[in-house]
């Protein structure tokens, strides 16, 4: 028996014929509503440039599950983001421009996204959706920085920017770590990119379960280096060396895992329910010489190569025929977009760089205007203009200021054509210098880590984050290999939340490890690949003294052999200042404290 409805009064009918004609508004304007919202799943990986694909052309890596993906996605042929991965990870997740999000380098401090931005995860997460975040963060290992202060409900990922990396677990390689589950190191077996798609695979299916919708942020570390893989991934690339074998058998182990994710969703019945986006974060670091879509320059550079990467979105029913959209995109489109698409509406004190890329998804092209992209490679303390820039149109790229290219004509980006159309290096150059001008007052303040918050406490700070103006010791070989001089000696930028007396612990290794500051240490158990890390032998220091920095405070104390740690109680104001620590040999060598351990008392 159909139903029936009876209003009790006019009123109540007229209110419900509102609601009825809103309600078909809503679903004729492509809005879901919000019980149809469709799941998201965003898989990026490191380091794999657009030429290291088989669907790009690759005549040697053998990729089927992302070729498949390919052939059944909407792609984003020009499509760019930063030339290396925590510029490009902070405007994918913001939608704002990198150098605006104070995460414009890979180390110095400056890898840290400020606590002010929003992230793609806190606005999903506000409208309902469960959040999960699987593999490489790199945006702040210390509160309020992390991945689960920044809108995700679940999170494994490893320290740093790769697996191995200063701020990482104390001797991980790429298989059997120990990585950050909610923040609590947990031991794990298996190569890092099955682990971190195996907690994803999880995660899905558990919101299946509860019925509810999802945003799955997969970032594999996978395939920067060192470069290590299964043996049965590598090994039909072994011909191509030992470096190249294993950064094409990562790949390969990606395109499997991808596969197999495809699967699960289409096992748990949610595949047509879900936007499924696969992307990369920077040109590639290892396959170019091989093969690089006819691209000039790699990882890094301001040519195409270290920017212009792969960009595949399916949707069943909606973006699931194979198609490319021509003009120019980049990473801040992809937050406008998905929340767009996902029917979320964009808080009011979030003003995006970027736009929704909808209109090209759907081919109503003919609705988008001309556009000019930046993007730089700023891998210093400080910002310089014009360093390693490229101004883009869908036609042209002005690089470093001077050289300009038709990308149409010359996309190996040969023929430098600046002086046949000043008009053009002049329109470009303009458009620069006002992007510069709005951006650049920001440069100056620094991402200070937090302490003496109940969030966290104590707070482990390593020399990844040092401000210096040389590079800071980012992997654990160079802990090991304990490099002396100003030249790795920085300190870190804090913010004492509350005043109190606070215990500082200076470390030259990692609590972990349990080793005494004048300890040798033995290199760690190879991996398959290159060396690892770890295979780096650890090499004694003869440290005498140890002295602390911190507001008004400096203090210096003797070191015995066998002391783990030089340990210091201090009374500290609240406010942001600057922390560092020193250790001093006998002969007068310096070594900054790798390590430093600060808890609130």
């Amino acid at each position: 028996m159909p139903y029936r409805f009876s209003f009790p009064s006019p009123l109540a009918a007229a209110l419900f014929g509102l609601l009825a004609s809103l309600a078909i508004l809503q679903t004729a304007s492509g809005q879901p509503s919000s019980d149809q919202r469709p799941n998201v799943v965003v898989v990026i990986t490191d380091d794999q440039g657009h030429g290291d694909l088989a669907c790009h052309g690759n005549p040697v890596l053998k990729t089927p599950s992302i070729d498949k993906l390919f052939e059944q996605s909407v792609r984003l042929a020009d499509f760019h983001v930063a030339p290396t991965c925590t510029p490009s990870r902070a405007a994918l997740l913001t939608g704002r421009w990198t150098n605006r999000t104070g995460a414009w380098h890979t180390i110095n401090g400056r890898s840290i996204l400020r606590a002010e931005e929003t992230t793609l995860a806190n606005v999903f997460q506000d409208a309902g959706y469960a959040t999960g975040m699987f593999g490489k963060w790199h945006l702040g290992d210390n509160y309020p920085y992390r991945p689960t202060d920044r809108g995700f409900d679940e999170v494994m990922c490893h320290g740093g920017g790769g697996v191995g990396q200063t701020p990482d677990y104390w001797d991980n390689a790429y298989f059997d770590g120990t990585y950050f589950h909610n923040n609590k190191p947990t031991p794990v077996k298996g190569f890092c990119t099955d682990v971190f798609f195996d907690y994803a695979t999880s995660f899905i299916r558990k919101q299946k379960e509860k019925d509810q919708p999802f945003l799955a942020y997969i970032s594999t570390n996978a395939a920067h280096g060192p470069y290590h893989a299964p043996p049965e991934y590598s090994k039909p690339y072994e011909h191509l060396g030992i470096g190249v074998a294993n950064f094409f058998g990562m790949i390969a182990n990606i395109d499997d895992n991808v596969g197999k994710l495809r699967d699960v969703l289409e096992k748990e019945g949610i595949a047509d329910d879900t936007i499924f986006i696969f992307m990369t974060d920077n040109g590639t670091s290892a396959g170019g010489k091989v093969y690089n879509s006819g691209m000039r320059g790699f990882k890094g550079s301001p040519y195409d190569g270290g920017h212009r990467v792969p960009f595949f979105i399916h949707w069943p029913g909606k973006f699931d025929q194979g198609r490319d959209v021509l003009p120019i995109t980049a990473h801040i489109d992809i937050m406008p977009t998905l929340l767009d698409l996902c029917g979320i509406e964009t808080p009011s004190d979030i003003a995006f760089d970027g736009r929704s890329l909808r209109p090209l998804l759907e081919n109503e092209s003919d609705r988008w205007p001309e556009r000019i992209l930046i993007t730089d490679s700023q891998r210093i303390e400080q910002p310089e203009k014009w360093r390693g820039s490229s101004v883009m149109t869908d036609q042209y790229r002005l690089v470093n200021q001077k050289e300009l290219y038709d990308i149409k004509a010359d996309p190996g980006q040969k023929n430098n054509i600046a002086d046949e159309h000043p008009e053009v290096v002049g329109r470009l150059q303009r458009f620069y210098e006002s992007w510069w001008d709005e951006l650049s007052p920001t440069f100056a303040a620094p991402t200070p880590i937090y302490l003496g918050t109940p969030h966290e406490n104590p707070v482990a700070l390593t020399c990844h984050d040092w401000t210096n103006e040389t590079a800071s010791p980012w992997n654990q070989s160079l802990i090991r290999k304990s490099l002396d001089t100003e030249a790795v000696d920085g300190f870190w930028h804090v913010n004492v939340v509350e005043a109190g007396d606070y215990e500082i612990r200076l470390r030259r290794w990692p609590v972990e490890s349990g080793f005494a500051i004048d300890a040798s240490v033995a290199p760690g158990a190879p991996v398959p690949g290159v060396d690892a890390f770890r295979m780096t032998p650890g090499e004694a220091i003869d440290v005498k003294t140890a002295t602390l920095q911190i507001a008004d405070v400096e203090s210096t104390q003797l070191v015995s052999s066998g002391d783990q740690e030089a340990a210091f109680r201090v009374t500290l104001p609240a406010g942001a200042t600057k922390l560092r620590a020193i250790f001093t040999t006998e002969q007068g060598k310096s070594y900054g404290a790798y390590y430093a351990y600060v808890q609130k008392l």
